[in-house]
């Protein structure tokens, strides 16, 4: 556990530094980003100890990457063969099924446990990095057969330092399911956010009139565009299935309007107030 590698030294794999260091002291972290700046200021914010190559890898315990999707297509293969074989390799992706398929016969797929964390805020960069940001937060396993047992054992320790809730998955599964609790919300708040900027030409009115309902449900639109662009083209084909039902229900809400049904706008607003108590379960 001693070198530890973090790819994507931004909010996901900063926060992750950040706690893994607390929870293994002697740990040494070291850098990679393509950003430079982000890897100096990464430095300077004790996120990282050191900075490095990919030809530093054969010294890594673990390497952790948190990049773009898109990007992870083409660098977690290359990281693979830099690495030695007790090596633990985990990736935090918003997709799952592409990476799967393109590592589906890597000689050293079992050095790769393919994972997703479900935590982030809408900011992004080294100074995002947050302590206990992955607290109680679930973590989705995928193709977990497919990882050494003992590099399994590995990351379970951490993720278990870190407070993360596990579930387990099928590629396929999680990139469907994900499209609609994570990817629509975040389409939903870029065309909230579009839709009023438009609208309002003037935006001292926006800024006065907003009030916390709409600053929160547009609160992800802050979010990166580099990063969200690769996961809607990843997950295209599930991400217009959930916007085709989103639209549809949007739509209907509409003809209720013109049709002045409230009864039936109230009855439906009642039935998704259950939303209430699993949210509450979960939380």
């Amino acid at each position: 556990m001693k070198n530890i590698f973090i790819i994507g030294v931004g909010l996901i794999g900063g926060s992750m530094s950040l706690d893994i260091q607390e929870q293994y002291p002697k740990a040494i972290i070291y850098g990679i980003d393509t950003n430079k700046a982000n890897l100096e200021e990464a430095l300077a914010l004790g996120i990282i100890h050191k900075k490095a190559t990919f030809t530093d890898l054969d010294k890594a315990a673990i390497v952790i990457i948190s990049i773009p999707v898109d990007a992870q297509l083409k660098v977690i293969p290359e990281v693979l063969e830099h690495i030695n074989d007790n090596c633990l390799v985990i990736d935090a992706g918003s997709t799952k099924e592409q990476i799967c398929k393109v590592l589906e016969n890597h000689p050293k797929r079992r050095n790769f446990l393919a994972a997703h964390p479900i935590a982030g805020t809408e900011f992004s960069g080294p100074k995002a990095a947050l302590k206990g940001l992955y607290k109680n937060k679930t973590n989705i396993i995928c193709e977990v057969e497919k990882t050494a047992f003992k590099l399994q054992e590995k990351a379970l320790e951490i993720f278990a330092k870190l407070g993360m809730r596990i579930r387990y998955m099928d590629a396929k599964s999680h990139d469907k399911h994900i499209a609609y609790v994570s990817h629509l919300s975040h389409i939903s708040a870029f065309m909230l956010g579009k839709t009023v900027l438009e609208k309002e030409k003037n935006e001292r009115d926006i800024f006065d009139m907003a009030g916390s309902g709409f600053a929160s449900t547009v609160r992800l639109a802050k979010s990166s565009p580099a990063m969200w662009t690769p996961i809607f083209e990843q997950n295209k084909e599930n991400v217009i299935e959930t916007l085709e039902e989103y639209i549809n229900n949007l739509q209907h809400f509409k003809k209720l309007m013109e049709q002045d049904n409230f009864s039936e706008i109230f009855n439906e607003m009642e039935n998704t107030n259950y939303i209430k108590q699993i949210l509450n379960g979960i939380n």
